[in-house]
């Protein structure tokens, strides 16, 4: 006949979470997992009522009442923390050898997993909770991998959409985001100006340098007005040297003035170039938005578009102010091609452009 001992080599193999008790219901031997869950306890000896509480059913308390649940479903936990919840089934050995009991985690394995730090090993070869363990782990990998995913996607978003509203060139905002602010500054009624910035001179940089000149202009551009600007205004550029810079909060015309000037100013600085300086200037106009309200958006750009046209006609590098009954005046002096040249040698010898009187707004 097989010994207790012998028992339980082969329950350790098949079911290591078993409990092995004697005829008074006193541990004997314990599984492998078991023994996982409580590595310094000395469980032989113990009574097994006083190392689990039994929950369902309730009416039991000596090792009588435990094998009369042969074959029953058993729901426990242990008294001590953490109080983890067992399953377990009593099967009765021969003669007064007392009997064997099988737990499980049932449903509560993952905590059980996270608390003990438990492997497949743990578990019999066959038992379901391997292949939840399987799934719960692939789910997690899913989940992760979606969770990257959507980063990806979300990055991807971002950058497309920040591309949409990016003048690829000079990485300034575009047309499109040009619009955008200026309707988000109008709803929210924000004070605002608004100026529109037209280089002289660029056309003639184009067809005398070639158009590779006339992208590092634009470059260099870019970058004295974001200089010129705060990090709360905004600089696009909507055309091909043409620019659009929203002043946020400042409506005050003096301060408004010294920064078009300023611009100007810095634009006119010549631009090197392939052994070469390539020389520009700006016209400025600016209209302020309406203290009461009101605004619309074409109408501001209109009256931006109308001042900077009046400062072509004064002789261009200057800024000028929207002023009521700016728009009546037809001429088109300042439709005129640029005049004068673009470039001059790196000793400057020749003559660039005609100069321009600055004209203040």
């Amino acid at each position: 006949m097989m010994n207790v001992d012998q028992l339980a080599e082969i329950a350790s193999k098949i079911a290591p979470m078993f409990v092995l008790l004697d005829g008074q219901g006193n541990i004997g031997q314990v599984g492998p997992t078991l023994q996982k869950l409580r590595p310094d306890q000395d469980w032989t000896g113990k009574p097994f009522l006083e190392v689990f509480e039994l929950r369902r059913p309730r009416s039991i308390g000596n090792m009588t009442g435990l094998l009369r649940t042969s074959g029953v479903k058993l729901h426990m936990q242990f008294r001590d923390e953490p109080q983890t919840g067992l399953k377990g089934v009593l099967a009765p050995l021969p003669g007064d050898m007392g009997a064997i009991v099988n737990l499980s985690f049932g449903i509560s394995v993952l905590d059980a997993v996270r608390d003990y730090d438990l492997t497949s090993a743990d578990f019999s070869a066959t038992d379901l909770t391997i292949e939840m363990l399987y799934l719960v782990e692939a789910k997690s990998a899913a989940m992760e991998a979606s969770r990257q995913l959507n980063l990806r996607l979300q990055g991807a978003k971002i950058a497309a959409e920040e591309q949409a509203f990016t003048d690829t060139l000079t990485g300034l905002k575009n047309r499109r985001a040009m619009d955008h602010i200026l309707s988000r500054m109008i709803n929210t009624g924000r004070d605002f100006s608004l100026m529109q910035v037209d280089l002289d001179f660029f056309k003639a940089v184009n067809d005398t340098m070639g158009h590779a000149a006339g992208d590092a202009v634009l470059q260099k551009v870019a970058g004295i007005m974001v200089d010129c600007t705060r990090s709360t205004d905004t600089v696009a550029r909507v055309g091909g040297d043409e620019f659009v810079l929203i002043i946020d909060g400042l409506l005050d015309r003096s301060r408004l003035d010294s920064i078009a000037n300023r611009l100007i100013e810095q634009l006119e600085v010549p631009i090197p170039f392939g052994g070469e300086m390539c020389r520009i200037s700006a016209s400025i106009g600016t209209a302020l938005s309406p203290s009461g309200g009101g605004v619309d958006a074409a109408r501001l750009l209109h009256e931006a578009d109308v001042a900077l046209y009046a400062a072509k006609r004064a002789g261009r590098a200057c800024h000028f102010f929207f002023e009521p009954g700016m728009d009546n005046d037809d001429s088109d002096e300042a439709d005129s091609p640029d005049v004068g040249l673009p470039v001059s040698s790196g000793n400057g010898d020749g003559l660039v452009k005609d100069a321009a009187q600055r004209t203040g707004g």
